[in-house]
């Protein structure tokens, strides 16, 4: 019978071999026999990367560190893959971490500043595509829901970890800002329950005395923001609330390349030309008209004072032609607010001084 030696001497002979898949298997044979070994970990999830099976080695990098947190090729092998996920936020924390413990080693420092142009990139990227989610309406907040039960999914083993055949079941829904999962395990106490949060993966581990512990790392459909994220372990389940990252509707949970993306919400006249469906068990309603006369009583609605002048204005504005509408911002803002012209040939040649009423002093303000 081989020993755990024999077997890692082999898995060294064939990654030189460039034998990578044998590689990873005779780790997997060497960890049977060995659970415990963090360099066996660590070994496997370079294997693993070679195959370009990242999400397994970010899991097993993630071990290996639990098992030994001075290892510092573990933290070089867990920003690489992740680095491969395009999470680079995470990918820069474990290599700057590896830095402190490999102080000098150019592989860090260069991936580092790598990492740091990638995150730059996308910030600009999000802050071009996304606006505040602020200005969205309160529709965007309507839940879609999609339940993923054991008999719905099928793991695709390059995307997925399974370190262990999963022993209990989940679920997840989704609004337009978060993903809530929830994991149904009865009886589990906290201390028995880790959850870490990447960029695109999420790493949930239940380990309970006595029994085989329950292991589920997906690759998730989109990216998620970690710091926002959360979790609570129930008497009954763990919820687990995903802060997405971009405000889009996940069509599924894991990520797969088959699948159809969902279409990004950017802009708000596209939310509202989504008509909201609102259920009714009697009645259908018809929101269009409903709609129409709202919209008529606030065109007829009666004002009086400041709210009253300001519609006159607000309406003048409105069905005004260009020349109007530049005569009325120039004026007004000229004038500090005091004088307010509709006549762009009288106001368009000079600057336009500040008229306050009579009996105020008009002064003007430095920043």
């Amino acid at each position: 019978m081989a020993t755990v030696r024999d077997l890692k001497e082999k898995a060294k002979e064939a990654f030189v071999d460039d034998n990578f898949e044998l590689a990873a298997d005779l780790y997997s044979q060497a960890l049977d026999l060995d659970p415990s070994s963090a360099d066996l970990y660590a070994d496997r999830a370079q294997a693993n990367i070679k195959v370009a099976s990242f999400t397994e080695a970010v899991a097993e990098a993630s071990r290996a560190i639990e098992l030994d947190p001075s290892m510092s090729k573990a933290y070089l092998r867990k920003g690489i893959a992740c680095m491969k996920l395009e999470e680079y936020q995470t990918a820069k924390l474990a290599l700057e971490a590896g830095l402190k413990l490999a102080e000098g080693d150019s592989r860090f420092t260069k991936l580092i500043e790598e990492c740091k142009e990638r995150i730059a990139e996308e910030a600009i990227s999000l802050q071009t595509v996304l606006p505040d989610a602020s200005s969205f309406p309160a529709s965007v907040s309507n839940v879609s829901v999609a339940k993923v039960g054991p008999a719905q999914e099928k793991p695709n083993q390059s995307e997925v970890a399974v370190l262990n055949k999963p022993k209990y079941r989940h679920d997840y829904y989704n609004s337009s800002t978060e993903v809530v999962l929830t994991i149904f395990a009865k009886g589990i106490t906290a201390g028995n329950v880790v959850v870490d949060f990447g960029e695109q993966t999420l790493r949930v581990v239940v380990d309970v005395p006595g029994e085989e512990s329950y292991h589920f790392q997906p690759r998730l459909f989109g990216k998620i923001i970690p710091d926002k994220c959360r979790y609570q372990v129930l008497s009954t389940k763990i919820e687990i609330r995903l802060a997405k990252a971009e405000l889009v509707t996940w069509p599924s949970l894991e990520f797969n390349d088959k699948k159809t993306v969902p279409q990004k919400i950017n802009t708000v006249p596209a939310l509202m030309s989504q008509k909201p469906l609102y259920p009714s068990s009697k009645t259908k309603i018809d929101w269009d008209k409903v709609e129409a006369q709202v919209k008529k009583e606030e065109k007829e609605e009666k004002l009086d004072g400041d709210a009253a002048l300001n519609k006159l204005f607000s309406d003048i504005y409105r069905n005004a032609d260009e020349d109007t509408r530049r005569a009325m911002k120039k004026s007004f803002v000229e004038s500090n607010g005091t004088v307010l012209s509709t006549n762009w040939k009288d106001v368009g040649k000079k600057k336009v001084e500040g008229s306050p009423p009579e009996g105020m002093e008009l002064k003007k303000w430095e920043y």
